[in-house]
């Protein structure tokens, strides 16, 4: 990730509504004291050359100067959104997923901002993505709010505990997935790939829409009805969204087919309690499918569960850092303008998700205190379009982030349209 953020900005963003009035000093003190409290001012990079270089967190210096004599906003810091119209929220969010983060022996990983409405406001976080999962930054988000409305002390989480050697604790997985390199690459093969106008443009667009309550439930009956599960059918929408994009697959002799990356939540997995830890603990893995016009969308999310269970028995996320490694041993053979290049050739997929239910982490249990919640995430080298669906609530809110050198406008409205066309088909 520590090699991405030198072409791209490697930020992630997420955004809570707290129905109150904004009272702009009092949510700086509880920004201030809860960073304060939880010693997540600064975060310190052992060596930012390396790609394994070890977090470490502490109060920021005075000065906010990290070694290069470079300065970043301290995290307290709160930026104000003057309008209170949605697109100019939306347009910050664009702005802060292209801003990157200063990375030298110190950094201020977080940037705060707000948007105030008559009897409520958006409270939003940008965090450079390596130092924290989503779950960790709603933990994050959760303890500010709280803090904000009840004036509670914060509670303490655990930083980055030792998850430990991967071949030493899952050994035979981290084997299968070093054994699975060659077939992998024959699969990425047959993907067709994305095309991008110009290799050194890694701008991002932001665009924002949801699924309403109602369409949210028959989406989730309609998974289990056809024994999918609902990341599984929205991995398969996605399919269908960018499936007119790849029209030119057709054309192809040998990419025929679409690829689409999935990000895991491995805390289950390595053991650790989610309601008290801080960091990084993901994994991914990668779908493929032909998508003809033809299919319907039962018989793709079908195909995509086949596919998913697979990758669930043989546990191949948890062996991520693998993946990682050889990607990184790649990275160091190229030149910089090779390494631009270099997934969207060998690794070319369409597009990824990532998948969160914010009630299971914050229960929206009074209605007068309810929260909504959305995501952005950064597209990066490898993936071109990302689709954050985040459920809050009874609804799905959905973020999009597009490389803009790949997606028009006009594109992406054709993936909103295809995706709201398929789920009121459903309904």
């Amino acid at each position: 990730m520590l090699q991405w953020n030198d072409f791209h900005p490697y930020n992630a963003l997420h955004v809570v509504r707290v129905p109150e009035r904004l009272e702009l000093e009092r949510l700086k003190e509880v920004v201030s004291t809860t960073l304060e409290t939880l010693a997540l001012s600064e975060a310190r990079l052992d060596n930012p050359k390396n790609p394994r270089t070890l977090m470490r967190y502490g109060p920021v210096l005075p000065s906010g100067i990290d070694q290069r004599g470079t300065r970043n906003t301290p995290g307290s810091e709160i930026s104000v959104v003057k309008s209170t119209a949605p697109a100019a929220l939306y347009s910050h969010i664009q702005r802060e997923i292209n801003t990157a983060f200063l990375c030298g022996s110190q950094i201020n990983p977080f940037r705060f901002f707000t948007q105030s409405l008559d009897d409520s406001f958006y409270f939003g976080l940008t965090y450079f993505h390596p130092i924290a999962d989503a779950e960790s930054i709603v933990l994050l988000l959760k303890l500010c709010v709280e803090t904000y409305r009840a004036g509670d002390t914060a509670s303490s989480l655990e930083m980055y505990p030792r998850s430990g050697s991967l071949l030493l604790r899952h050994p035979v997985t981290a084997i299968r997935r070093l054994l699975g390199i060659p077939k992998t690459a024959a699969a990425m093969r047959r993907c067709f790939r994305p095309p991008v106008r110009n290799h050194n443009d890694f701008n991002s667009g932001f665009a924002f829409f949801h699924v309403p309550p109602g369409k949210l439930g028959k989406m989730q009956s309609t998974a289990k009805q056809w024994d999918v599960t609902l990341n599984d059918l929205l991995l398969a929408i996605l399919m269908k969204c960018v499936s007119p994009l790849a029209s030119g697959r057709a054309q192809s002799r040998k990419r025929k087919q679409i690829g689409l990356g999935c990000i895991v939540n491995l805390r289950k997995e390595l053991g650790f309690d989610s309601r008290t830890v801080f960091g990084l603990f993901l994994g991914s893995f990668v779908v493929t499918h032909d998508t003809p016009d033809s299919a319907t969308l039962e018989s793709i999310a079908r195909d995509v569960r086949r596919q998913t269970r697979k990758i669930k028995q043989s546990r191949i996320p948890l062996s991520t850092p693998v993946e990682l490694a050889f990607g990184r041993l790649l990275f160091s053979c190229f030149s910089t303008e090779r390494k631009k290049k270099l997934y969207q050739k060998n690794y070319p997929l369409w597009g990824g998700i990532t998948n969160m239910n914010v009630n299971s982490i914050w229960p929206q249990t009074d209605a007068a205190t309810k929260i909504d919640y959305f995501r952005a995430v950064s597209t990066g080298p490898a993936t071109p379009l990302v689709l954050s669906a985040t459920t809050a609530g009874n609804h799905l809110n959905l973020g999009l982030t597009f490389r803009t050198t790949v997606f028009s406008d006009a594109d992406i409205q054709q993936v909103k349209g295809t995706f709201l066309n398929c789920v009121e088909q459903m309904a």
